[in-house]
């Protein structure tokens, strides 16, 4: 078989003339499958030119020329099905959504129509039929929302369309429903923050647009500036194809919980086609083609994103993270560097350099990559805090085997945040690792604890400082509770096996540490190893 997808993907990059329609659909297909998308296009446009009447090239050629956004084949072959009455509902929106881009109102209405009848989608009716309103000037737009009733989907699709039509209308004093539908939004709600922001800053209303983006985030932060600065800020929802992007966006994310992922990745990949100017649609249709295995499709996807928009930052961090998915290691490395050594580079840009180089285990090259973002925040730069830079930086001293310099940098980190749980507990437990200090470790750890009772790692740290006082019941019940929150732990997991040896309960031991060899590599598997097969000795003891 692998040989005779070698041939085929020859043969469409050989571009052989095809002697038939049928062996140019066939071309197309290997073009498609060999990633020469441009090629697929073409053949799949001669085959539907030479069968314009053959639904099985039709269907093909639209799966195709969706997933590659070559959206005039896309078009011509939704209506060479819809001619045959052989169109998917899910496609449906394709030609509602050419009507929209033309202002074609009325092909918009039958369009609309046809997606009520076929039922599947009904529920989207009463926003696409506000929006229909909105762009054609003709009834309420908030009226066709209010019929949005007897079905929670369709009540919670207009909820978070009515603020964004309130806005796109014009209307004054939107914060309060615009706020509420944020609150409502989940994952949505930054993307709502940032529509409803720019859609004020660009009708003038700078200061309402401000207060929607008060907080910390990068995103949030970007867009301030660009408001600040009198500078459009990309992503206002001011028209109707931009209402139905929005729409579509939210259907994929629905599609995709119910794990339809096919079907998601086309209504985000109609969102690119709706609102091409938004980056939020590139991000989630390249997020969604990530999960089919289409790493490179989606890196792509995420160039699209202008590097001003206030969600540039986040889309970087995306296309780094799908490159190190892909096992494109070099590529993200090389993407992070160029970032971090930019004119202006920030201190997310050098945060997110030195993780990839943590990733890649380069932590003494992260520790002083950490070290340049410390050098570079400012008190007015609230992405990262400062107590937060010198945890990662002792993290990376830690990991790179230079103690002093991690004690030193995490002592930095308590100093600055006491009371933060996960300085307590990496300073106290990175004593207990070493035999050191162990009264003091013991008290931090046990704070961190009294902080936050529920983390499965802190409650480890407190029960492998009472393991090493020597007080096992107490320590094996922390523990086992620490297993209990995190079951796939591997040090979790060997702890509480080496505190169950020394209590005598030698058949639990080893349950626990096969538990944690499951997940173990390296070292840690081969010590494992050897416990499982003769027991605790002071060599095989964990940290």
């Amino acid at each position: 078989m692998a040989g005779a997808a070698l041939v085929l993907a020859g043969a469409a990059q050989a571009r052989v003339e095809p002697t038939t329609p049928l062996a140019g659909y066939a071309q197309a297909r290997a073009a498609a499958s060999a990633g020469a998308l441009e090629q697929a296009s073409a053949g799949y446009a001669a085959a539907l030119a030479a069968q314009p009447d053959n639904e099985v090239v039709a269907s093909q050629a639209l799966t195709h020329a969706v997933g590659a956004g070559d959206w005039p084949l896309a078009l011509r072959a939704a209506h060479a099905l819809e001619r045959r009455n052989a169109l998917l509902p899910d496609a449906r929106f394709l030609l509602v959504a050419e009507a929209f881009r033309a202002g074609d109102w009325r092909a918009a209405g039958r369009q609309v129509d046809a997606v009520e009848q076929e039922q599947l989608f009904a529920f989207t009716v009463p926003v696409l039929r506000a929006w229909l309103a909105f762009g054609s000037r003709e009834g309420d737009p908030l009226s066709f929302l209010a019929a949005a009733s007897g079905s929670a989907a369709s009540e919670a699709y207009a909820a978070e369309h009515r603020p964004l039509l309130l806005l796109a209308a014009g209307r004054e004093g939107m914060s309060a429903p615009i706020r509420e539908a944020i609150e409502a939004a989940g994952p949505r709600a930054l993307r709502l923050r940032l529509a409803a922001a720019a859609t004020l800053a660009q009708r003038g209303d700078r200061d309402e647009a401000l207060a929607l983006l008060a907080g910390d985030d990068s995103s949030l932060a970007a867009a301030r500036r660009l408001v600040e600065a009198r500078r459009p800020v990309p992503g206002a929802v001011a028209g109707a194809a931009a209402g139905m992007a929005e729409l579509m966006v939210r259907l994929a994310l629905d599609m995709h919980a119910q794990d339809l992922a096919p079907v998601a990745a086309s209504f985000a990949r109609l969102s690119t086609y709706l609102a091409p100017e938004s980056a939020q649609t590139w991000m989630i249709a390249a997020e969604l083609l990530a999960q089919q295995e289409r790493h490179e499709a989606a890196v792509a996807l995420l160039g699209r994103v202008a590097g001003d928009d206030p969600l540039a930052g986040a889309a970087r961090d995306q296309r780094i993270r799908l490159l190190m998915e892909a096992d494109e290691d070099q590529r993200a490395l090389g993407e992070a560097r160029s970032a971090a050594e930019a004119e202006g580079a920030s201190v997310a840009d050098l945060v997110r350099y030195a993780e990839v180089l943590m990733d890649q285990d380069r932590p003494s090259d992260a520790a002083r990559a950490f070290a340049r973002a410390l050098e570079l925040r400012s008190d007015e730069d609230a992405s990262y805090s400062e107590w937060a830079l010198w945890l990662f930086r002792g993290g990376a001293h830690d990991e790179a085997d230079d103690w002093p310099q991690a004690r030193a940098a995490l002592e930095q980190a308590y100093r600055l945040a006491p009371d933060q749980p996960l300085v307590l507990n990496y300073l106290g437990y990175a004593q207990l690792e070493r035999r050191e200090n162990l009264v003091e470790a013991e008290r931090l750890v046990r704070e961190a604890h009294r902080l936050a009772p529920n983390n499965g790692a802190i409650t480890d740290s407190l029960g492998w400082a009472l393991f090493l006082k020597g007080d096992l019941p107490e320590a094996i019940s922390l523990l086992e509770r620490a297993a209990e929150s995190e079951p796939a732990d591997v040090e979790i997991n060997e702890h509480l096996g080496d505190a169950y040896f020394t209590a005598g309960r030698r058949v639990e031991a080893r349950f626990a540490w096969a538990a944690a060899r499951v997940y173990a590599e390296g070292g840690d598997a081969a010590r494992l190893d050897a416990k499982i097969r003769t027991g605790l000795t002071p060599q095989l003891a964990a940290r």
